[in-house]
């Protein structure tokens, strides 16, 4: 009988479970893998500050979950549970019941307020996708009403905005949130200077993990360009509907406080009889077992103890190390082997203020400014990449690079105007004609017969039909390799220019791999400019545009590459492919 491994959760932990679980799983193992979530949809919660701050669009941060599985054996299942009867092994929730013979639970945090008197009632929490949204139109309303009030003390109160928690959630939210308010401003006629952001921290420094070269960047960017202020030792100690009040002395009138202030485990099963340690969470082992030897905990949920007898932090790369980890242990146990020890490797950590700047530690390498946003991209198109291939690589692009919101740059402005690709269709056919009668033209004008090349050593008063590759304006360094390498060889050279040719025309006719197409053209034409200098440059011209996938419209492509990008993911997930694969 097949064994039943159920997870818990969709986030970060869980989906790296199932899908460790998909891939080293073997035909010996019979096991049936499910995993369980109340939303049909994997959210990227280190991005939700880009929705609460109309960066991107809404949808930006969501996976579903049927795309990520699409291909492999997992089971998706859309519940929400409400009991765990370990006992009995089985899950359940209003309706159904789930028996399961190994279970990870990966149910991820939620905000801890600690107990401050008015916080959970009052302020606003960044922990769903939900929250990121309730928080945008809050804030959209805030100055809506500010625009019309004329009461200078309410119109201040509406037009103050805070973040309580430096961390690195709090500190990408007032980011996020500087660079929207400067165009809310814009738009509802409001003054920049009337609107004012504070960041609240109760130790002594924002981001308190990184080092204090990377916090005081980060500090004098959000002060100096930003404009926000920044309270540290300040603690929050009461919060109303129109105010808070700061070391119960001071009183900051505002509607609006987003707190980011600390975390614990999801308590949904606070009556589970599992060991709790720092911050709710479920202590494991080494193998990320409970004390159920059958229940395995991963992610933000698992309080794991590294070597150094120092917890885990709550950190993506954190839960992915926990899930696979858990998801090897639970085939060593369905296997019979002997349990591996999880040793988690941590990688650094990234965190941006706004698009444009960031700060980040990488394995001791300190990186600050577009570098740190360019790695934070990095490493959530690596992610993306491993859980869903391509499409959502393209997606991710859309939104971060086309799809932003806030006011863009002259150049950002003039770069996501989008055309429709079939207007390239005649640029494209034209192009892949004139290749096309450039290949034949060769073949047919004795390439394939006789040297046609000639180098810097060759006679000036050669036959016009000698194709010389060196001339005044070459550079040195091409003339070296022109007779070093491609006079000597001068027939396969020339077999490989017609082959190439005739490629480039058939590929841009009928719109197949144009992308590559068009690379290959652009190098085709820059090596014809450094050596014989000709004046066709309308050639590189018209392939630039071909990079924006010409061929999608009324090409080969428009099927193809949704198909090959389906292709590879059924390839990663199965080892294998699968020729009849339409959706």
């Amino acid at each position: 009988m097949s064994k039943k491994v159920v997870i818990l959760g969709a986030g970060y932990g869980g989906i790296q479970a199932a899908l460790t679980l998909n891939k080293k799983k073997k035909k010996a193992d019979d096991i049936e893998i499910y995993i369980i979530d109340k939303n049909p949809y994997h959210t990227l919660l280190t991005e939700l500050h880009e929705i609460a701050g109309n960066r991107i669009e809404e949808d930006g941060v969501l996976v579903h979950l049927r795309s990520i599985f699409q291909y492999t054996d997992v089971h998706v299942v859309q519940d929400y549970i409400q009991d765990v009867d370990f006992e009995g092994q089985v899950l359940r929730s209003e309706n159904n019941t789930y028996p399961y013979d190994y279970l990870i639970m990966g149910i991820g945090s939620e905000p801890n307020f600690f107990g401050i008197e008015g916080m959970k009632e009052h302020s606003f929490t960044l922990w769903s996708h939900k929250d990121s949204l309730v928080i945008k139109e809050h804030i959209l309303k805030m100055f809506q009403k500010a625009s019309s009030e004329k009461d200078p003390a309410k119109r201040k109160s509406y037009l103050t905005f805070a973040v309580g928690g430096g961390g690195f959630t709090g500190t990408e939210m007032i980011g996020e949130l500087a660079f929207w308010v400067n165009d809310l401003a814009e738009q509802y006629n409001v003054n920049r200077n009337e609107v004012r952001l504070i960041l609240i921290e109760a130790l002594p420094k924002i981001l308190p993990i990184l080092d204090d070269s990377l916090i005081e960047k980060a500090v004098k960017y959000l002060k100096n360009k930003l404009k926000v202020e920044i309270l540290t030792e300040s603690r929050i100690t009461k919060v109303n509907e129109t105010s808070f009040v700061l070391n119960d002395k001071d009183v900051i009138e505002s509607h609006t406080l987003i707190w980011t202030g600390g975390v614990q485990a999801n308590r949904c099963f606070t009556e589970l009889k599992l060991e709790k340690g720092r911050g709710e969470r479920v202590c494991v082992d080494e193998y990320t077992r409970t004390p159920y030897k059958n229940v395995f905990a991963v992610g933000d949920y698992a309080l794991f103890i590294t070597k150094d007898n120092k917890p885990l932090p709550a950190l993506v790369e954190a839960a992915l190390e926990t899930g696979t980890i858990a998801a090897k242990n639970i085939l060593n146990l369905i296997r019979n082997k002997e349990l591996e020890k999880g040793e988690p490797k941590l990688h650094g950590v990234m965190v941006s203020l706004g698009k444009n700047y960031g700060v980040a530690d990488l394995m001791g390498v300190k990186l600050s400014g577009f570098p740190a946003i360019f790695m934070k991209h990095l490493v959530n198109i690596h992610y993306l990449f491993g859980i869903g291939g391509f499409e959502l690589i393209v997606n991710y692009l859309k939104h971060e690079l086309w799809g932003v919101r806030h006011k863009k740059g002259i150049i950002h402005s003039h770069l996501e105007r989008l055309t429709p690709t079939f207007w390239l269709v005649l640029l494209r056919l034209y192009l892949g004609y004139m290749w096309l009668m450039s290949g034949l033209e060769k073949a047919s004008g004795g390439w394939l017969e006789y040297e046609m090349l000639a180098g810097s050593n060759a006679d000036a008063t050669t036959g016009a039909s000698i194709m010389q590759l060196v001339s005044n304006h070459t550079p040195s360094w091409y003339a070296w390799i022109v007779d070093t390498l491609i006079v000597p060889n001068a027939m396969l050279f020339q077999k490989v220019i017609i082959l190439t040719e005739l490629g480039l025309g058939l590929a841009f006719i009928t719109g197949t791999f144009t992308f590559i197409a068009a690379i290959v053209s652009i190098g085709m034409n820059i090596n014809f400019l450094l050596s014989t200098g000709l004046n066709d440059l309308w050639f590189l011209a018209s392939s630039i545009p071909m990079l924006g996938g010409a061929g999608r419209a009324f090409g080969v492509d428009h099927y193809l590459i949704p198909y090959l990008m389906r292709q590879w993911r059924y390839f990663v997930n199965n080892k294998k492919i699968k020729i009849n694969l339409w959706k």
